[in-house]
């Protein structure tokens, strides 16, 4: 704690600052966000037990069971909240943090179910709800009291499933059951539907606790192999070595989840195979109010092994006093009928105990090598602590005591019995990743996924566990352990619920002011440097630089070597995910606020507007949001990245939408949805492309301006091309064109003339599309060129020349393709960029196989496939996919083309491509005809030649007419007809839309079996 005034350090008890004389501020707890268990609890039918009482009668008849209840949930840690009258509200995991908060939880609703029978009352029934969830805890302050309250729809689900239990009875949630399992036994209830909640919630009753250790709980649930711990495993067995001239004392120290007790157990096992007798008991989160309660433990432990041990020894206890046999009888729960003990004077008492309980574990020790295992030394209750402490110290050789400990709960004595002090730290990246090996199995597949792991747990063996388990039990990993596989892509690991509570309870152990900083550094991300933290936190340099060294010695935030001038990094991802998520929105909001303001001033972010909108989407700042959010996605755009810019375009749309209506906007709104639209045609997401233009159109009218209703109309009109039937879209596309020549804008002209030739394209309508194309290329090529927003002239007519060189191939007219290709290729080669290329490569490839040289066809497209999915530009994938099988088809690879036709059709339905979902079908067919499926070649080209026709498709109708005349047999005479049917129907086609290869293809084939050269069999 710091003096506000002059920043010097005051101690907790002080009211004065001792430097400066300034009075000391406490302030309340601040909100935050917390993840903890919540338990409501009530007495049913309270309202008849004191209907007719008076009032303090009526406090009286129901006091006795609100007593018990409080009782029973501070026995357990737990905070009583809120007080209602007839019951209580309490929590476990706050405000310390605890990640036993659900057994904890659990154990208390059990002992408040046992007190309130116990008073004996048979009008006092009571039920209870238990729930783990997130909240939001606060301090609400009066005038008379304070009371610490949660908020968030967990405390709703407490108390409808609190509602919900009958007389005497515990129901608990889903999540709360799966952080208590092992510790406490449960009955699953079922599906129930509860007030306020649309499907039925799976509910638990707690049947009572559990007889199982932690370590037995941990150990149940473990799915991995010990490994590693060459180093800590040599001292363990050094110490071992040393028990034969005195007793040696081993501290093994370490966070939760670290592997503690993992080692402390694989060497124990060891030393019991080499002859060594094993004492082993735990400290009980459960039973730290209790006295003596880990003493018993442990003696219990160590009567019981020599119980077993028939060829043992004989009992220790006989060499024990009266005295001390009475002491051990005490801790033990046992009658003791000696008058002398009940006479002793209470530290004479304690004195015995300690004595007695010595002198059990040196007989032991001294007739066999004895290991004693106390775990978990943070949770030890006071009165064990001292006879503990005197037992590591004993002077006795033969015995090896091995203690377990996190840092925060590391004993006193522990320098004074001269222990060896061993620091756990967590695994290297060898055994991280051996350790996921044996989880995740040795496939190559899960390499990436490994990686991550071990980047996001920092390779702490429990997180590893954790996040591997809820992969798999979200059905992300399938399999049997050691044996799994990736189903679907991760976006985020997460954070398990089981280790929520282990991080949040060590960002307890910091101080206010350095969980501050910690805060700040969270929202600047996983890798921050010092100097912008230092602008934000306003703070005295001293004073940073001592949170800056605590949260490096706690391994929270540490300092990296790296080009940047003090750089800091979080030791995992996990731990900075809790800070963050730990904070309100409002405390987000304004950090977030700080972190752009100082990033805005700061020349060199100009050049990073992502990160920039990162922090104005965080901050709620929607102006600075907008504005970095359209910088950012035209960053991206110039980069050829077209995901991430679509991404940014759409924050930026959704952020001005969330600004004042005006004017002014809806024209931003329109002007950022025209220039977007790039970014959702090259990667593939046509449907909403498509909404793009409409949206845009409806505001436009909404203003009533004309031309940037042209725009919007030409931007919904090329989406059309792709998404809707060609009919409609010629029609658009004609209309469009008439309006944006009216209008005056030649850069939308030129577009909508674009589209209108790719729309006639689309329709057969090739003699047209030529004109079209013919005419747009004319307007791009002079030096008056004008493109609209989000475009280039250039960019613009690589795929005017890419689609006329198309036209031209269907048509036979392949010098003139060559011409327009050439210039195609060339403004690619120029340019450079990623889009380009592609689309300079698609048409080279039409036009090699135009031209019957398949091989070099293959050649080219492949090129183009390659550069289309490394840059994202998912709208040509399956086009390209599609004249790639084509190619191989046409090479005799019909394996290939079947499997490259396939993928095609796939990824074009994907993306809403419905040209080319027939196009790849009807090839599809042709190469499953060659490959001898004849009947499924049929059924495809039948089917794709009907919807051709039903949508207005009629080149892609006179291919699949072709096709069907190739796959049908010949073996009878009403087959033979079906083909002169579907040829003749070609031929029409053909002709009448100028597709002159088609058309010599289908003449060739129908003059041949009319002239008798193929008959019927």
């Amino acid at each position: 704690m710091h003096c506000v005034a002059c920043q010097s350090t005051i101690d907790p008890g002080d009211s004065w600052c001792s430097k400066c004389g300034a009075p000391v501020r406490r302030s309340e707890p601040d909100s935050e966000r917390r993840f903890v268990t919540i338990l409501r609890a009530d007495v049913i039918d309270s309202t008849e037990l004191v209907a007719e009482l008076d009032p303090e009668a009526a406090v009286s008849r129901l006091e006795p069971a609100l007593a018990a209840m409080r009782g029973a949930v501070r026995q357990f840690g737990g905070i009583v909240s809120k007080e209602l009258g007839d019951g209580l509200a309490a929590v476990f995991g706050a405000p310390i943090a605890d990640d036993n908060h659900a057994p904890l939880a659990c154990h208390a609703a059990i002992e408040l179910v046992r007190r309130v029978a116990g008073l004996g009352d048979a009008g006092l029934q009571v039920r209870v709800g238990v729930h783990s969830g997130n909240v939001v805890a606060y301090m609400v302050a009066s005038e008379f009291s304070k009371v610490y309250e949660m908020g968030g729809p967990a405390q709703h689900l407490a108390a409808r499933l609190e509602a919900a239990a009958e007389a005497n009875q515990i129901y608990v949630s889903e999540a709360c059951q799966a952080l208590a399992e092992g510790h406490v036994r449960f009955e699953f209830l079922g599906g129930k539907l509860l007030r306020g909640f649309t499907q039925p919630v799976p509910v638990y009753r707690i049947v009572g606790a559990s007889d199982l250790s932690s370590w037995r709980v941990r150990r149940a649930r473990s799915v991995s192999r010990f490994v590693d711990r060459t180093t800590e495993r040599a001292l363990l067995a050094r110490a071992a070595e040393g028990t034969g001239t005195s007793r040696q004392t081993v501290l093994l120290l370490g966070d939760a989840g670290i592997g503690k007790s993992r080692l402390a157990h694989e060497f124990a096992q060891g030393q019991k195979a080499n002859g060594w007798r094993l004492i082993d008991a735990e400290c009980s989160p459960n039973l730290q109010g209790a006295p003596f309660s880990t003493l018993k433990r442990l003696l219990l432990a160590a009567l019981e092994g020599i119980a077993r041990d028939s060829e043992g020894p004989a009992d220790p206890r006989e060499d024990l006093s009266e005295i001390q046999q009475c002491a051990l009888d005490a801790v033990l729960d046992r009658p003791i009928s000696n008058p002398h003990w009940s006479e002793l004077e209470p530290h004479a008492r304690g004195r015995a105990i300690s004595d007695a309980s010595c002198a059990i574990i040196a007989s032991m020790a001294h007739r066999q090598r004895t290991l004693l295992l106390l775990e978990d030394l943070h949770w030890i209750d006071r009165a064990s602590d001292g006879v503990v402490a005197t037992i590591a110290s004993l002077q006795a050789s033969g015995l090896l005591v091995l203690l377990t400990s996190r840092p925060n709960g590391m004993p006193v004595w522990i320098t004074r019995c001269h222990a060896e002090i061993v620091a756990i730290r967590p695994l290297d990246d060898e055994s991280g990743l051996a350790m996921l090996a044996d989880m995740l199995g040795s496939s190559a597949a899960n390499s990436d996924l490994k990686t991550r792991i071990i980047s996001h747990t920092a390779n702490v063996p429990l997180f590893i566990e954790e996040v591997c388990r809820g992969l798999k039990d979200s059905g992300t990993l399938r399999g049997q352990w050691g044996d799994l596989a990736l189903v679907r892509p991760i976006d985020e690991l997460g954070i398990p619920s089981s280790i929520q509570g282990v991080i949040a309870a060590r960002l307890d152990r910091v101080s206010k002011q350095e969980r501050s900083v910690l805060q700040i550094a969270a929202a600047l991300g996983p890798r921050l440097g010092v100097a912008m933290l230092r602008k934000i936190v306003e703070l005295p340099e001293r004073i940073l630089q001592d949170c800056l060294a605590s949260l490096d010695r706690a391994e929270l935030l540490v300092r990296i070597d790296s080009e940047l001038d003090e750089a800091l990094e979080f030791r995992h991802e996990m731990v900075r995910h809790v800070t963050y998520e730990s904070m309100i929105e409002r405390v987000r909001d304004d950090i977030h606020a700080r972190i752009l303001g100082a990033l805005e001033s700061d020349e060199s972010s100009a050049n990073e507007p992502d990160t920039l909108c990162y922090h104005a989407v965080r901050a709620r700042n929607w102006p600075k949001a907008f504005h970095h959010g359209r910088n950012a996605g035209r960053k991206w755009l110039g980069r050829s990245a077209f995901a991430d810019a679509a991404n940014y375009f759409e924050i930026a749309m959704n952020s001005l939408d969330k600004t004042p209506a005006t004017p002014s906007r809806e024209i931003d709104a329109i002007d950022l949805r025209m220039e977007a639209r790039a970014t959702f045609i090259a990667s593939g997401q046509v449907g909403e492309w498509l909404d793009l233009g409409k949206e845009a159109e409806r505001r436009a009218d909404a203003i009533d301006d004309v031309g940037r209703r042209v725009a919007a109309m030409t931007v919904r009109a090329g989406a059309q091309n792709f998404h809707g039937a060609p009919v409609e879209a010629v029609a658009i596309g004609e209309e469009v064109v008439a309006l944006a020549e009216r209008s005056g804008n030649p850069g939308w002209r030129n577009l909508a003339q674009y589209g209108l030739g790719q729309a006639y394209f689309l329709a057969g309508r090739y003699r047209n599309a030529k004109e079209m194309l013919a005419t747009a290329c004319a307007n791009l090529t002079g030096p008056a060129a004008s493109a609209p927003i989000g475009t280039t002239p250039q960019s613009l007519l690589v795929i005017c020349c890419m689609m006329g060189s198309i036209t031209h191939t269907v048509m036979g007219e392949f010098d003139a393709a060559e011409q327009i290709q050439r210039q195609a290729a060339a403004i690619a080669d120029e340019t450079g960029r990623p889009y380009d290329r592609v689309a300079a490569a698609y048409s080279g490839g039409w036009l090699m196989l135009g031209r019957g040289d398949a091989a070099a066809a293959a050649a080219v497209l492949e090129d183009g496939f390659v550069l289309a999915q490394k840059h994202g530009i998912r709208l040509f994938v399956p086009v390209l996919a599609c004249h790639l099988g084509i190619a191989y088809l046409e090479q005799g690879q019909f394996d290939r083309a079947r499997r490259m036709l396939t993928e095609a059709r796939e990824e074009a339905r994907a993306v809403g491509y419905t040209s080319a979902v027939l196009r790849s079908s009807i090839y599809l067919a042709l190469a499953s005809h060659q490959l001898g499926d004849a009947q499924a070649a049929q059924n495809m080209l039948r089917e794709a030649r009907h919807t051709a026709r039903q949508q207005g498709f009629s080149g892609l109708e006179a291919e699949a007419l072709f096709g069907e005349a190739v796959v049908t047999p010949r073996s009878s005479e009403e087959n033979r007809t079906i083909i002169l049917a579907a040829l003749r129907a070609a031929i029409a086609i053909a002709s009448e839309s100028g597709a002159r290869p088609l058309l010599h293809k289908a003449e060739a084939m129908l003059n041949g079996l009319l002239a008798g050269g193929d008959q019927p069999g």
